[in-house]
């Protein structure tokens, strides 16, 4: 009979800080594939989506998406 100790430990995630953010903008509108790109400052996703409605006026909804990195840690 083979025996094995469990031991639950609990861990933490969190932002990575250095690692920074990423911001990109695209365009909801069915059949239009439009995005902003990806952005490091969330202004400029941002204009990339108003100016876009500014050259195509039924262009109103956008999906917004940030990408940050994550660190998971042990605590002990």
């Amino acid at each position: 009979m083979t025996r094995s100790i469990v031991k639950f430990v609990n861990h933490t995630i969190r932002h990575v800080e250095e690692s920074g953010r990423l911001f990109e903008a695209f365009c909801s509108t069915p059949g239009c594939e439009a995005g902003s790109g990806p952005h490091f400052d969330q202004e400029t996703a941002q204009d990339w989506a108003l100016a876009h409605t500014g050259r195509n006026p039924e262009h109103t909804m956008f999906r917004r998406q940030v990408i940050d990195h994550a660190r998971v840690t042990r605590e002990d």
